[in-house]
């Protein structure tokens, strides 16, 4: 249309048009919105705000009070955004006027502010009145000792540190945030609405036939997808292993000593005993095993924890002639896939399905925060398994399983692993030459494969390994006691993990044990 001819009131009924549409359509909205409103009660989730509790005529004042309370009590913290005045009017079905007039008081005493389109912000609360003085805290356990408690980890774990060298972290920066976000935008532009629902409680088909593939790969394991039970963890699996044994009248499980002091834990809370079987240069003593009566056993064959042995060919044959007689083995996989120099050994479970109760996870694969495992048990045992994981939580979050089914079947989790394999050996390389240099006639155990070393005193140093570890804590390095794994006779000595921190650090840290440990010995 040529505009040339047009008269200064046509151009004004041209921009009226639609200017007048606009108009409309807002009043429009408006009308909806406030019909939206008035066809419920009055009152809004926001601080759970009920105008009926307010005095006649005294709105504002009301409204002002219960925010000024929510800012003090620290429900409303600083920086925190208001509703806007509009919309907290109609949730209440008050007039605008009365929460502009709460909001400009508050203001004027300079606890909220506006900020444009930022909204309406909290900026800081009053300072609160004098209180009572608390008892004192109680003080937490110490970390280490002859006999720690349950929490002694959790306390560990807390503990600031400047040099992490404790066992059981993988590397936790090396996590392949990429490769997982690309997995999650994938897994979640293919997912049916009915998957966001209850799940089953084994775990999603596609994570477990996902292990089923990877153990097949990996470990020598040939498993259906429906023997696979998703768990939180190996700790989840022994938790529904120790209730479940204990249900069938198996009230002791025979561990390895030195062996893990958490499993050891998760697995006394259920059961009576934890005989304790000593480890050698081949693994469990399968000889002391038998001697101890015991009707399962609890190993970490691939890796022993934390001697770092590997089960010799020799124990293995004599553990599974124990294990056809009627032993059950309990087969925590620790560790089996990190191997540097030596090869691969399979699965226990592979050779004698029926009496090993097997479990991995990737807590050293990717990182302990994303709490997935797999258990595989006998028949005998699956159903009662899966009854006592179903009423533990209905199953492990189901869009985590996805997202790490598809980096496992796309190979990016083999991926990772081989660019995690010569990282980890550079730093154990790292740490066994800081121990030759600042620790001399220190002995280094399990070197070949996993994430950690176990070093043993040399001979005449008189030093209690829980009072150097307290000293390293307090010097900023985090190790773990040899004596806290151990229940029989043993040389004392540090568990020390190499994956989480740098050469650089793994050498800062072991030159201050050096140090601390020709000062108390």
């Amino acid at each position: 249309m040529n505009r040339s001819n047009e008269t200064p009131a046509d151009r004004s009924k041209g921009h009226a048009a639609p200017i007048a549409a606009a108009a409309d359509a807002t009043a429009t909205a408006a009308t909806a919105t406030a019909e939206d409103v008035t066809s419920g009660p009055a009152g809004t989730d926001f601080l759970q705000l009920d105008p009926a509790a307010a005095p006649p005529g005294g709105l504002a004042d009301w409204l002002a009070t219960r925010l000024r309370a929510a800012i003090a009590d620290g429900r409303l913290p600083t920086g925190s955004r208001l509703p806007a005045t509009r919309v907290l009017a109609a949730e209440l079905r008050v007039s605008r006027g009365v929460v502009t007039d709460a909001y400009r008081r508050l203001t004027e005493e300079g606890q909220i502010a506006g900020r444009g389109r930022g909204g309406t912000v909290v900026l800081a609360a009053p300072a609160p009145p004098p209180r009572p003085l608390a008892p004192p805290a109680p003080v937490p356990p110490a970390p280490f000792g002859t006999a720690p408690a349950p929490e002694s980890f959790d306390v560990l774990r807390a503990a600031p540190a400047r040099i992490n060298l404790a066992p059981g972290v993988p590397d936790l920066a090396a996590f392949p945030r990429t490769a997982w976000l690309r997995a999650e935008r994938a897994v979640l532009d293919d997912l049916p609405a009915q998957e966001f629902g209850y799940g089953d409680p084994r775990g999603t088909p596609a994570l477990r036939r996902a292990v089923a593939h990877w153990l097949a790969r990996n470990r020598g394991i040939r498993a259906d997808p429906d023997e696979v039970l998703i768990v939180a963890g190996a700790a989840q699996a022994l938790t529904l292993l120790g209730q479940v044994l204990a249900r069938d009248g198996i009230t002791e499980v025979a561990v390895e000593d030195p062996g893990s002091l958490g499993t050891r834990q998760h697995l006394g809370h259920w059961l009576t005993a934890t005989p304790p079987v000593p480890v050698d240069a081949e693994g469990i003593r399968v000889d002391a095993l038998r001697a101890t009566g015991a009707p399962a056993v609890l190993l970490t064959p691939a890796h022993q924890f934390p001697t770092g042995v590997v089960l010799g060919g020799g124990r293995r044959r004599e553990l599974l002639r124990w294990a056809g007689e009627g032993g059950l083995v309990l087969e925590d996989d620790y560790d089996a896939e990190h191997r540097y120099d030596r090869p691969p050994v399979p699965a226990l479970r592979a050779v004698h399905p029926e009496q090993v109760c097997y479990t991995g996870s990737v807590s050293k694969l990717l990182a302990p925060a994303l709490r997935t495992g797999w258990l595989l048990t006998p028949t005998r045992y699956r159903e009662a398994v899966l009854s006592a994981k179903r009423f533990a939580d209905l199953g492990n979050a189901a869009l985590p399983q996805l997202v790490l089914a598809r980096l496992m079947e796309t190979g990016e989790l083999d991926r990772h692993l081989r660019l995690l394999r010569p990282r980890h050996r550079r730093r154990r390389d790292a740490m066994i030459a800081a121990i030759d240099a600042h620790m001399p006639g220190a002995v280094v155990h399990g070197a070949a494969a996993g994430l950690h070393l176990m070093v043993t005193f040399p001979a005449g140093v008189d030093c209690s390994d829980t009072e150097l570890a307290t000293a390293a804590l307090a010097h900023g390095v985090k190790v773990q006691p040899l004596s806290w794994h151990a229940r029989l006779p043993h040389p004392p000595g540090l568990v020390l993990g190499y994956a989480a921190g740098s050469a650089g650090e793994i050498t800062e840290g072991i030159a201050i044990l050096g140090r601390l440990l020709r000062r108390i010995g």
